[in-house]
């Protein structure tokens, strides 16, 4: 066996990611596949279109053997803070060989020489010198390493699934894990982008474009079940009502907010009528749409900066086939592993949070559906066996 992790979002799946999974098997010999994957809240600061189980049956059926769940206060983190989540689960499952990724570069030496000079300077001084003057946080670390290093590497920093993988290299160098790095270069559409390029591989969010407005996506996607999509604009009075009734204090205790951003976000959203709006009124130079998108959710679903002072409790499993089953019969998991989570949430008082947490977000990712869901699917939805 050579067991290779894939952490992803598959929202949804697509041609890219069964070329990602089919390279990661053809280039490094990976016989069995595990992905980590966000439920139903993602990191741009989004709901999945499609939920999470039926997103892990379309893994399973297209090459992954065994899908395990992100926990929500990750998948609606920081580049840094998910990647710290999801490579801490592939290294306490205590069998993953390697971790794939996919990358604009395709260069595993460039990557990991570029994570390196990432380590060094993410925390110094004149990064927060240049955030003090309003620069982002990676435009403030890309334009450090400019100077102290060649353009080959400071042009690294400039593409977006670059960044995810140096910060999968830099969570598994803080953890200490011996799980080996390995890439796959992107093929046709950059992550996020919109292409009018004829090619049969698009990006998630100009296929998510697609699907809201009700364009075929078969050429490119064909394997998504689309009967019931979730949007955010379907729980947007909720977010904004919940938001309103929060105080200034409870609004600092959400992850990543920092020096007075609690005020904004407090007066913000007594004046904005709608999503769009709140996030053009709390967005700065310094706080990109991505982050405040994220701190909106967080906050509105209730996670804490302590939520993410906590690694993850345990491993949910979404789904797996009978190479799923093998790979289980070979972990080593040194976590509590199960597909209840009633289970699961009795095994310390962190999984319980983590659990609370985990309901909390599912029953307003049911209303969410174009076709609302009663309460309670964190504990009667069944895990995707397939054989």
């Amino acid at each position: 066996m050579k067991v290779c992790g894939i952490i992803a979002e598959y929202n949804p799946f697509h041609n890219g990611h069964k070329y990602h999974i089919s390279k990661t098997k053809e280039l490094y010999g990976a016989t069995h596949i595990i992905a980590v994957m966000s439920g139903n809240f993602t990191q741009r600061g989004d709901l999945a279109i499609i939920d999470k189980y039926k997103r892990a049956e379309t893994a399973l059926k297209n090459g992954v053997d065994l899908v395990i769940e992100l926990p929500v206060q990750y998948s609606l983190a920081s580049a840094e803070q998910f990647a710290y989540g999801a490579v801490y689960l592939m290294d306490k499952l205590g069998c993953v060989d390697l971790i794939s990724f996919g990358s604009e570069c395709g260069d595993i030496e460039l990557l990991q020489t570029t994570a390196k000079a990432v380590r060094q300077y993410r925390q110094s001084d004149e990064v927060t010198k240049l955030m003090d003057s309003g620069y982002t946080y990676p435009s403030a670390l890309q334009k450090i390493i400019s100077k102290k290093y060649s353009a080959e590497i400071a042009d690294v920093l400039d593409l977006p699934n670059n960044i995810l993988a140096i910060e999968y290299i830099n969570a598994a160098e803080k953890i200490n894990s011996n799980i080996k790095a390995i890439t796959v270069q992107r093929k046709a559409a950059l992550h996020d982008s919109e292409t009018n390029e004829k090619s049969d591989i698009l990006s998630a969010l100009q296929i998510r474009n697609m699907i809201y407005e009700n364009k075929d996506i078969s050429a490119f996607a064909p394997y998504c079940d689309l009967s019931n999509t979730a949007s955010l604009s379907n729980i947007e009075v909720a977010v904004l009502s919940r938001l309103r009734s929060m105080t200034k204090e409870e609004i600092e205790k959400t992850p990543n907010v920092l020096m007075g951003l609690e005020n904004r976000i407090h007066d913000a959203v007594r004046e904005a009528t709608s999503l769009d709006e709140l996030f053009e009124m709390i967005k700065t130079k310094r706080y990109t749409l991505s982050r405040i998108r994220r701190i909106v959710l967080s906050a509105f679903l209730g996670i804490t900066k302590n939520d993410l002072k906590i690694p993850p409790s345990y491993v949910k499993i979404l789904g797996m086939n009978s190479k799923g089953k093998e790979i289980l019969s070979h972990s080593q998991c040194i976590l509590p592993i199960n597909t209840s989570l009633s289970h699961l949430e009795k095994t310390s008082p962190a999984a319980k949070r983590q659990a609370e947490i985990e309901a909390c977000c599912d029953d307003q990712y049911a209303l969410a559906l174009d076709k609302r869901q009663k309460c309670g699917l964190s504990y009667t939805s069944k895990p995707v066996i397939l054989k």
